[in-house]
């Protein structure tokens, strides 16, 4: 079957706690549950649930990164740094979330299963249990992907937003070449073609699954992006309340930024 080249990777992106800031990076391998490294660890608390920032928005305020020796270091918003597997670091985020919590790895076994509402505007209203995957801290699927065609398309829906990519937190960014331009001007969101067919990012070869439909996250304020409902208000009212693209890996595979994307 020909192939198809749809532009390249842009930027990789790994959360090493689930809902912190994560990291941008250059390379990686992208297997059946994400980037290597993505999403090791998860906030419970005491009702052994996760904590999540579509309820906990304060968990955008910390940030998550590997260092050399493949260890998570977590930033808190005072500048106190904890390592992951540092037996204070439960108290410390207990301390700054005024709550008592736990940080967990994905492969301990425990439940895996945090509360949700799609209501940008009342985040804590109509809720629903939602689990993770097994063995993960994914909300649905081992790649998220986003492409800039689509950012353009939401920001000229709702151009007082700041459609950062951060607020959307991708596996990857999909940069599609000159065909961004023409969707600056409310063009279609091009990933939505992409559902039903097999997708290649680097040496890794995904099937697209769905549309991703959008919680509140990409409202919630975090650094350097204010709250903005906006964004979540667009996207509900022009395009279905999706951004973007869930894919499963059905062949891993080293992805590195300017990889081609192509689609078969």
């Amino acid at each position: 079957m020909t192939e198809r080249v749809l532009g390249t990777v842009a930027e990789l992106w790994r959360f090493p706690v689930k809902s912190m800031q994560g990291e941008r990076i250059a390379d990686g391998v992208l297997g059946p549950q994400s980037l290597d490294g993505d999403r090791r660890y998860a906030v419970r608390g005491d009702d052994e649930r996760l904590l999540t920032a579509k309820r906990v928005g304060a968990l955008l305020e910390a940030t998550a990164r590997t260092e050399a020796d493949g260890t998570v270091t977590i930033a808190l918003p005072d500048g106190t740094e904890w390592a992951a597997d540092d037996p204070g670091v439960h108290a410390a985020l207990s301390a700054w979330l005024d709550r008592p919590v736990r940080l967990v790895a994905a492969d301990d076994g425990a439940t895996r299963a945090f509360e949700m509402s799609l209501d940008a505007d009342r985040p804590d209203q109509e809720l629903f249990e939602w689990a993770c995957p097994d063995g993960t801290f994914l909300d649905l699927a081992a790649a998220h992907l986003v492409t800039d065609a689509s950012l353009a398309a939401g920001r000229a829906l709702h151009p007082d937003g700041d459609w950062d990519v951060r607020r959307f937190r991708p596996t990857a960014l999909i940069d599609t070449g000159a065909d961004a331009a023409a969707h600056e001007h409310g063009g279609d969101f091009v990933e939505d073609a992409w559902v039903g067919r097999t997708l290649t990012l680097g040496g890794a070869e995904l099937s697209v699954l769905m549309p991703t439909v959008r919680c509140p996250m990409p409202s919630r304020a975090q650094p350097g992006l204010r709250r903005d409902t906006g964004v979540a208000a667009a996207l509900r009212d022009h395009h279905e309340n999706n951004l973007g693209v869930y894919a499963a890996v059905t062949s891993a595979g080293p992805v590195a930024v300017g990889d081609p994307v192509g689609l078969s």
